[in-house]
This record gives structure tokens, sequence and C-alpha cells, in this order.
């Protein structure tokens, strides 16, 4: 399903493990959803190039590639770091402190929402909900959860994080 020769422009991916996934779901009706999913799970994120790929190997107008790549909120336009802190701001966690719990964390790491540091190892993202009420205020680290956090706590978990990566 290589679209390589049909697409304009220098390819700068390695489409091969996508063009699997897009053999996959040849003449499925409805599969973009789970190609760019595909595509973010292999590269980390949707680069433009990518979106671009995929349109031509679906044979669908870049705008609608577009289109559902930024309707949904779980994909990504931009390389995230190896730890993604998704801390919630939903309203059990908002009442409980997670405004505090946002500040520790850049107290500790120095980024702000949607930033990643620059070492590439955090990316923060601040979430609607996480589903964890019991445990506000609440955040997860690539899937793990860490609740009834506080701001020691905050510093205790980033710093253990920081302290295995070196």
């Amino acid at each position: 399903m290589s679209c390589e020769k049909n697409c304009a422009g220098v390819m700068q991916y390695d489409y091969t493990e996508l063009d699997t996934a897009l053999k996959k779901y040849e003449g499925v009706e409805g599969s973009l959803i789970a190609v760019l999913q595909k595509a973010q799970e292999i590269y980390g994120y949707l680069p433009r190039e990518v979106m671009e790929y995929i349109a031509c190997a679906l044979k669908l107008k870049t705008a609608k590639v577009y289109g559902a790549a930024t309707f949904y909120t779980q994909f990504r336009f931009e390389p995230i770091g190896e730890y993604l802190i998704m801390l919630c701001m939903g309203t059990a966690c908002h009442v409980n402190g997670a405004k505090g719990i946002e500040e520790a964390i850049f107290d500790e790491i120095g980024i702000n929402d949607g930033e990643t540091t620059q070492d590439g190892k955090f990316t923060l993202s601040n979430v609607a909900c996480l589903g964890c009420c019991s445990l506000s205020p609440v955040m997860m680290i690539n899937g793990e959860t860490y609740g009834l956090l506080t701001k020691d706590k905050v510093k205790e978990v980033l710093g253990g994080l920081q302290t295995a990566r070196e």
C-alpha cells in the first residue's frame, strides 16, 4: 500500500510499519481514525507529512484527514516527552488543589500545560478528567496513576523519574 511514488515531496519518515496498517485497513469503510491512531503510535505524534501520506494512501482529501485529526483531542501534532504527565483539572481535582499541583510541577521541572522540557523528557498536559475523582488531585504519567497528590508527593514522583533516567 505504499504511496511514496504517488505522493509528491521529500519523504522524511519511514513508512514501512504504517504501510502494514494501511494494508490492513485497505477498503475498510471508516478506518481513518484507526489509521491515525496507529500512525501516532508509530511516530509519537502526527506530523503533517504523515497525515498527507495517509490521505494519499486512503485516497482521501488532505483536509478530511486534518479535520478528523484536529477534531479528536487524542491526537497530537507536536512530539511529546518520554514522560507524558496528564494532570486532571476536573471538578473534584480542582476543588482539592489541582492548581497547586500544577505549580509544583512547574517548580520541579519548569514547564506549563502543553509544554515539553528542553531535554525532551517531560510533557505536561492538563486534562478535563481522568475518572479518578476519589484520588483527587490526581495525575497520570505514562498510564500510571498518582493520586491524593501534595506538592511534596509531586516533587518525590518527578524527582524519582529524573533520577531513574540519569
